[in-house]
């Protein structure tokens, strides 16, 4: 039997950083029609209602539905050290990061911690991310099984390293590209996974490595490669100590086979322009770590590049501070405005659903209230707390309604979570 969520709805017909706010799709007496894992129609909810007087009807009154958040990087091994204080980028991988995630070698502690993450996020309202697992197999059969089990789409990866890392941290190139094949042909494309080519960094794998993976990608080229680049400053200076022949970080890849579409780039903060103008050509994606980046002080990112490449928003846990995509979508809005930039909440929103569905180049599948769609839907409580409901309750429009939970939300704003066509109540 088919389902029939009733309340006010948010969908895009185009790119909000291109079309402006036209590009967003109101509908404040909306419905969305779920039938089978897909939605099946979006409109006014009198109309649904008559076309479909045999769905099971959730009336979820003036509160507003929405596609899932997707959060398009991520760490989740690091999720029982978010929030750890530290100083810089490499201080707080050798002090925290790097320790945490040895843990990962007992496969029945990854598979304690991956369950307690998708239940996090999930409670937050997202419904996808793309995550960094260890170098240990067993960390990658973890989340895809935990996954797998709540329906999710989830795209996720082997971490590869084999320097500057603690010795039960590294790989070889050869065993990188083994483990990774291996975990890749048993899990991509396995329901609603997707295996994601995962060298680190370029300072923790040699050239040897890169090229590894590279050569990984070329033999499956619709996986997804994911990694960081220009996060610190003194990161870049590594970098180029590590790479001396390389023009600059970016080409550290690029020289290895590892830039191209669906090449997912997290960070990107201090981007030469020569970087930016390959990045722009090469179609790749960046994701931008709000939290992360003013957590541990790596800088500001500039937006303005939302207008020319695929870009898409992430808490980078546990770099990040928070599990929250409303969190992150507050901290990418203050960036930008120190940075000069004013992001209107239907960009914000765009970032946190279609636009981190296009930088995962699955914008076809999830991200969008629209027929055809999967349906993964969050609905959120537009008064989930007395300051919020105070601001909103002057509201002129969806948006002045909207940005205060953007601002001050919470997992009390979630109100409810469908993932796969299922609705999964929110904790």
């Amino acid at each position: 039997m088919a389902d029939l969520l009733l309340g006010q709805v948010l969908s895009y017909a185009a790119d909000p950083f291109l079309a402006g706010v036209e590009a967003a799709r109101h509908i404040r007496n909306g419905a969305v029609l779920v039938d089978a894992g897909r939605i099946v129609a979006v409109g006014e909810a009198a109309a649904l209602k008559t076309a479909h007087p045999q769905a099971r009807v959730h009336d979820y009154g003036s509160q507003l539905i929405s596609a899932g958040f997707i959060d398009a990087h991520v760490h989740y091994p690091q999720t029982a050290m978010i929030a750890s204080w530290g100083k810089r980028l490499i201080d707080w991988l050798n002090t925290y990061t790097f320790p945490e995630e040895m843990r990962f070698a007992d496969p029945a502690y990854a598979d304690e911690i991956a369950n307690r993450y998708l239940d996090l996020v999930l409670a937050r309202g997202t419904t996808t991310v793309c995550s960094y697992a260890t170098i240990h197999p067993a960390s990658v059969d973890a989340i895809f099984t935990a996954a797998q089990k709540r329906g999710m789409r989830l795209f996720a990866g082997k971490t590869c390293m084999d320097r500057n890392a603690p010795e039960g941290l590294c790989d070889t190139a050869q065993s990188a590209y083994d483990d990774s094949k291996r975990l890749l042909e048993k899990w991509h494309g396995v329901d609603r996974l997707s295996y994601v080519i995962t060298p680190r960094f370029s300072p923790t794998s040699t050239p040897e490595q890169l090229a590894a993976m590279g050569a990984l990608w070329r033999e499956y080229p619709d996986c997804l490669m994911q990694t960081h680049l220009s996060e610190q400053t003194d990161e870049i200076a590594w970098v180029k100590e590590l790479f001396p022949q390389s023009r600059d970080y970016l080409d550290t890849y690029e020289a290895q086979g590892l830039l191209r579409e669906g090449a997912v780039y997290g960070h990107a903060i201090h981007l030469t322009e020569r970087e930016k103008a390959r990045l722009i050509e090469a179609g790749a994606s960046l994701v931008h770590c709000p939290t992360s980046n003013t957590f541990i002080g790596s800088g500001l990112f500039d937006m303005g590049l939302a207008q020319r490449l695929r870009v898409g928003l992430a808490t980078d846990t546990g770099g990040g501070s928070n599990f929250s995509m409303l969190r992150t979508m507050a901290a990418a809005y203050e960036v930008a405005q120190l940075r000069g930039q004013s992001l209107h909440p239907s960009q914000l929103w765009w970032l946190a659903t279609q636009g981190s569905a296009r930088a995962l180049r699955c914008e076809d599948r999830i991200g969008n209230l629209a027929p055809g769609m999967e349906a993964d839907l969050v609905v959120i409580d537009l008064a989930s707390t007395p300051a919020i409901e105070q601001a909103t309750r002057r509201a002129e429009d969806l948006w002045q309604a909207l940005f205060p939970t953007i601002m001050m939300g919470d997992d009390r704003a979630v109100a409810d979570v469908w993932v796969g066509g299922k609705r999964r109540t929110a904790a």
